[in-house]
């Protein structure tokens, strides 16, 4: 859950910003993590608001792809009674991202590199026929 990539010498856990982690599931559908927010010696920080994050993952021809999604939620029954609708938003969203990546690689177009043969000229190509992707 990083912001930003770190270089190897900047590693390390801000205390300002931790949180207890607690993972509940129903082992058929998903997992739902509760995300507490506590001070530097481990006591809960009051001053935030407690997170809910739902977790499921679909089948695809290379394997299970996860996908992951806030629940904004009071309470972990709250939480429970919005993961199907938020999951299946989550879902929809990812299978159109996916759908638009395919369209743009196959739409890439494949540019000749070097001059274009005379029209209607001989049956050789032109210009070293040197194929390059953009």
């Amino acid at each position: 859950m990083a912001t930003k990539p770190e270089t190897t010498n900047d590693i390390k856990v801000d205390p300002n910003s931790l949180y207890l982690e607690e993972v509940f599931t129903d082992r058929r559908i998903g997992t739902i993590r509760r995300l507490t927010p506590v001070k530097d010696d481990g006591q809960r920080d009051t001053s935030k608001a407690v997170l809910y994050v739902g977790e499921t993952q679909v089948m695809t021809p290379a394997g299970a792809l996860p996908i992951g999604f806030e629940i904004g939620a009071g309470s972990l029954k709250e939480a429970a009674e919005k993961f199907g609708q938020l999951a299946r938003e989550a879902i929809e969203r990812t299978v159109k991202e996916l759908q638009e990546l395919r369209r743009q690689a196959a739409s890439q177009i494949v540019v000749p590199q070097g001059p274009l043969p005379p029209l209607g000229g001989g049956g050789g190509v032109g210009g070293g026929g040197k194929i390059q992707m953009p």
